[in-house]
């Protein structure tokens, strides 16, 4: 199956819920293209200030989709 890391530390985001909410972003995206990638490890480091949300999703869906090419 594929496995996800996640590295978001206090520069992208001084306040640690900020920082849960661009963490579950970026799971939500990688569970719904999961089911395409197969046997891979990929490893998710966001921009320094990039705010959590449906924008974001929107942006990693395609990202991770095209790793399952």
């Amino acid at each position: 199956p594929p496995r996800l890391g996640i590295l978001v530390s206090r520069k992208h985001a001084a306040r640690a819920t900020e920082r849960n909410s661009i963490k579950r972003c970026i799971r939500e995206a990688f569970r719904l293209e999961q089911d395409g990638l197969g046997a891979l490890d990929v490893l998710v480091r966001p921009a320094y200030g990039c705010k959590p949300g449906a924008a974001m999703i929107l942006r990693l869906r395609p990202l991770f989709a095209r790793l399952s090419r």
